[in-house]
């Protein structure tokens, strides 16, 4: 790149500058982390190593010259000084305030899951919200007939064939499968949709996270170890876990994991119903059916699946007892967070 061009652009840039802003974009161009002067800068190692010397002080030559030029048509837009007396406006009254936002509860919780199992070496993957009724229920080995569907049920699109909003994160996992190959280490956050009543711990969309790893010789007590490092990572290292016997049709064997509560430590309270535990994720071993629907051998490779709702994680991890103040908007409850 020819330096004197360069110059010469900058002379007639400079020309038509008339407004703070044309000043500002003629800087990104010049001055910009992408602007010339970077792309000059980098165009050196290129260079003959005799010409290095003598063109990167030209380079710095023409962007000391161009800061001074920039400079000096800064001051032409600056306020004359004859305007800034009293009678013209208060330079002691306070400016009026921009209250900042910050990331919502969910959001935060969505963040924090998901380092943690990205520590453990899974890597984050996001699906679409309308998904196919293959992916959706017949690729988790859900079929048409199975009365589980009853529990994922969701809301169709209409004039779409077979088209829905999706009712659980799982589906990632099909299309996952189907294009790579083991070894597969993933987690899928995302927003789901059910056709549930609205109450104090139901709504009809809310966010979950799936997580599944598939390999050789991927056995129960690996999903143990997983599930235990997560749940001491997000609710501190005192946390017991347990096991219990549950079914699922895309895991064999299937099992909801609870935790002690983190209200009583394990004693008993209202929170927990006097039992001193709480539930807060399903999983298993994924069934040999849904190996065999993405192409995968069962005989060669084994893995596990998990699923956990964001809003529950949340709930219990901040002693909150009603999912529908997470989308009131009410800052008052929000600004805790």
């Amino acid at each position: 790149m020819d330096l004197k061009t360069v110059q010469a652009q900058v002379d007639s840039d400079l020309a038509r500058i008339v407004s703070q802003q044309d000043l500002e974009d003629l800087r990104v161009k010049y001055l910009g982390r992408k602007g010339l002067i970077a792309q000059l800068t980098g165009s050196i190692p290129g260079l003959p190593v005799e010409q290095r010397g003598s063109f990167g002080k030209e380079v710095n030559a023409l962007k000391n010259k161009l800061l001074g030029l920039l400079a000096e048509k800064e001051k032409s837009f600056s306020l004359p000084q004859e305007d800034l007396n009293p009678g013209r406006f208060d330079m002691g009254m306070p400016g009026i305030a921009q209250e900042l936002g910050h990331r919502h509860p969910i959001t935060q919780i969505i963040d924090e899951i998901c380092r943690i199992f990205t520590r453990m070496g899974f890597a984050v993957v996001s699906g679409p919200e309308v998904e196919t009724e293959h992916n959706n229920f017949t690729g988790l080995n859900i079929p048409l007939e199975h009365p589980s569907r009853d529990a994922f049920d969701t809301f169709y699109l209409k004039d779409y064939n077979k088209l829905l909003l999706r009712s659980h994160t799982s589906p990632a996992q099909v299309r996952v499968m189907q294009t790579q190959k083991p070894p597969l280490a993933v987690v899928v956050p995302g927003r789901v949709y059910r056709p549930d009543a609205v109450d104090a711990s139901h709504l009809f969309m809310f966010h979950q996270i799936e997580g599944f790893l598939v390999d050789e010789h991927i056995r129960f007590c690996d999903l143990k170890g997983v599930l235990e490092l997560f749940a001491r990572s997000i609710f501190g290292p005192e946390i017991k876990m347990r096991f219990r016997p549950h079914f699922f049709p895309f895991t064999e064997p299937s099992v909801e994991v609870d935790i002690s509560c983190i209200m009583c430590r394990g004693k008993g309270c209202s929170v927990c119903g006097r039992k001193g535990w709480l539930e807060i994720l399903g999983a298993g071993m994924i069934h040999p059916n849904v190996f065999i629907q993405v192409g995968y051998d069962p005989k060669i490779y084994t893995g596990f699946a998990f699923g956990m709702g964001v809003e529950r994680i949340a709930m219990l991890k901040y002693g909150i007892n009603d999912i529908r103040l997470f989308f009131e908007n009410d800052l008052r409850f929000l600004k805790q967070f």
